[in-house]
């Protein structure tokens, strides 16, 4: 988990528009339902936001992110990883769930073909009136950011993929994002921390390079001296690096209206 419960992701500037959000229970392929919270401005962009979690699941803290996205006029939704094993009431789950000892059961019960039906349905509702969004993108952390990186494959349909410190390699020999290079499309935003113990700056270059290989367009940035989950507003000594991350999230998303 990178964010504890109180944690707020940083201000990039002051709102262009007003913003109305709400939880919501969203459907997926397999009839589960799971919480995604919705963040719609008054003055939409037409660009809607994907918005992966950490390994936790949605939080407090993403529905804040869903919300300073949409004050900068991009529809941003969030949505859950865990509604087949821990239920859709997401803030009425146990202050230690997202505790490593205690999420191990549900993360292994993680499965592609479930968490890509609900990533579908978070697009098409994006997609749909309650978003309005001609064009989404990802947007994730850590889990997230890995799940991000993947969701640029041609099934998902997405205009890019944004990333921060999302994990590279494969993992219990699932396939991560390298071994799946070859098979991402949608351009890449890559963002990594240089003090990130879980992810070496050698991976990161062998990211790199696949996504080069596989003739992927993508931008990767590594913040020298910045740990992970870098991107917090409590973490003052991370505001240079944040709001560069911030920048480019901005920008990205605007190139990917062209």
């Amino acid at each position: 988990m990178c964010y504890d419960a109180d944690a707020s992701p940083p201000i990039h500037g002051p709102a262009v528009t007003t913003v109305s959000s709400a939880p919501l229970l969203l459907t997926s392929a397999d009839v589960t339902q799971f919480a995604a919270y919705l963040a719609v401005p008054a003055q939409p962009t037409g660009i809607g936001v994907l918005l992966l979690p950490d390994n936790g699941g949605l939080s407090k803290f993403y529905e804040r992110l869903a919300v300073r996205l949409a004050e900068q006029g991009h529809t941003a939704l969030a949505v859950d990883y865990y509604g087949r094993t821990a239920g859709t009431r997401y803030l009425e789950r146990p202050a230690d769930f997202a505790a490593l000892p205690n999420l191990m059961p549900h993360l292994a019960q993680l499965r592609p073909d479930t968490l890509y039906g609900d990533f579908d349905a978070g697009i098409a509702h994006l997609r749909a009136d309650g978003g309005g969004a001609h064009t989404v993108v990802s947007l994730g952390f850590c889990l997230g950011g890995r799940f991000a990186f993947l969701t640029a494959a041609e099934r998902f349909g997405l205009s890019g993929a944004i990333g921060l410190y999302g994990a590279l390699d494969a993992i219990n020999g699932a396939p991560g994002p390298i071994q799946r290079a070859g098979e991402l499309r949608a351009p890449i935003l890559g963002m990594f921390g240089g003090a990130d113990p879980h992810i070496p700056a050698s991976t990161v270059e062998a990211f790199d390079a696949a996504l080069s290989e596989g003739g992927v367009p993508h931008e990767i940035v590594t913040y020298p001296g910045a740990p992970h989950g870098f991107f917090e507003q409590e973490l003052h000594e991370q505001a240079d690096a944040s709001a560069d991350a911030w920048r480019r999230i901005l920008a990205f998303l605007e190139r990917a209206k062209d």
